[in-house]
């Protein structure tokens, strides 16, 4: 028998052995009829020992979408730790941490290569506190700022407890998320003679955009991401409809090794408040913008004087003044990003009055004013002083 034949006879022994079972799933997706409990039985691919697709809530009435949501009991050890999210551009990997979390952490937008930065928002409850890095989105750099946001993820990857990869329901896996894999392998996992491989730390599927599917389009999804790769759990979700969010706590959580508390209760992000409010101000004007011009915009919060501050001066009716400096690369974008008669300036300020007011702790004022730094993505002098 050939060597071939051999590994083939042995993948399909471990095939065998190793189920993956989605338990009396109850999806609330558009499906014929009321849904039934349903259990399927797929083989794991890659030698998985054990792996699990999570059920989705079933009863929205019993759920409950806060963080605060572990019960309380004194036996259960306290678990901390770092979880990386990744994905490739636009899969909903702010949107996910931003209902995790409960409050906006990170840009949403249905724009590819929103997140520049790795935004850490931290997750507490009872018995867990996880910070979730979410990283930019892996993907073939175009420019220097590109290559640096693979670098970013590359930094965030190098010292994390869990990965969740996210794979959007709605999408064929595909090159992206192959060379994902093939990245993560390298960094976190060992390769055994027969070709396939141990995790070191768990990885964790997370299936977003469910809402998109039929119920049967979705088991059928579930089974291809299985064959995928030997994940720790598969969880399905709709972080928009804020469906089985719980459960992906849940996942997180036991998935993250014991640890103390590195946080306070109360802190939710680990980002600076003029880093907070200068991507708050990047997503309130990718709403207005064309396809082309969110990439070549950078806002930089340059300083937040207070009234009371003698020596700034500042003293503006008693409110603090948020001074920003909103870059692009050419003259010709200036009057797009002020707008015509300074209409998206005045869009900006209003809609983030409220949670710039939060930020800063008072009421506040935004002083926005647009510069060119020509080139800026690809000038490494200008990526320094822009943050990147």
């Amino acid at each position: 028998m050939s060597d071939q034949q051999d590994l083939q006879n042995h993948q399909e022994e471990e095939r065998a052995e190793t189920e993956v079972t989605v338990d009396a799933v109850d999806l609330t997706v558009e499906a014929a009829g009321e849904p039934d409990e349903t259990e399927i039985a797929v083989g794991a691919s890659e030698g998985a020992t054990e792996s699990h697709v999570a059920d989705e809530a079933a009863d929205d009435d019993d759920s409950d979408d806060s963080p605060l949501t572990e019960p309380a009991k004194d036996d259960v050890p306290y678990r901390s730790g770092f979880v990386a999210v990744v994905g490739r551009p636009n899969v909903g990997k702010s949107t996910l941490i931003n209902a995790l979390i409960g409050k906006q952490i990170a840009i949403a937008s249905s724009r590819p290569e929103t997140t520049r930065k790795a935004i850490r928002g931290i997750l507490t409850t009872e018995h867990a506190q996880l910070v979730l890095v979410d990283t930019p989105g892996i993907h073939r750099p175009r420019t220097l700022l590109g290559q640096r946001l693979n670098d970013v993820v590359e930094e965030s990857l190098s010292d994390v407890d869990v990965v969740a990869f996210l794979l959007p329901a709605d999408q064929e896996i595909g090159p992206g998320d192959k060379r994902i894999l093939s990245r993560l392998r390298s960094d976190f996992a060992t390769k055994r003679e027969d070709g396939t491989f141990v995790w070191k730390i768990p990885l964790i599927a997370i299936v977003t955009k469910i809402d998109e599917l039929g119920r049967q389009q979705l088991i059928n999804k579930l089974i291809e991401i299985n064959d995928f790769a030997n994940f720790s759990d598969i969880v399905p979700v709709s972080a928009l409809e804020h469906d089985n969010l719980d459960e992906v706590r849940k996942v997180l959580i036991e998935n993250t090794p014991e640890g103390p508390q590195m946080y306070p209760d109360d802190q939710i992000s680990e980002e600076r408040p003029e880093d907070t409010i200068a991507e708050l101000i990047r997503g309130a004007f990718l709403e207005t913008l064309d396809d082309e011009l969110p990439h070549s915009l950078a806002v930089v919060v340059d300083s937040i004087d207070y009234p009371e501050d003698n020596e700034t001066g500042a003293a503006y009716d008693g409110k603090a003044q948020v001074n920003v400096s909103i870059y692009v690369e050419r003259d010709s974008q200036k009057p797009i990003i002020i707008g015509k008669g300074a209409s998206n300036l005045t869009y900006v300020k209003k809609k983030l009055r409220t949670p710039v007011n939060r930020i800063v702790g008072q009421k506040a004022r935004l002083d926005l004013h647009v510069k060119v730094a020509k080139g800026w993505q690809s000038d490494p002098k200008k990526l320094d002083r822009l943050g990147f």
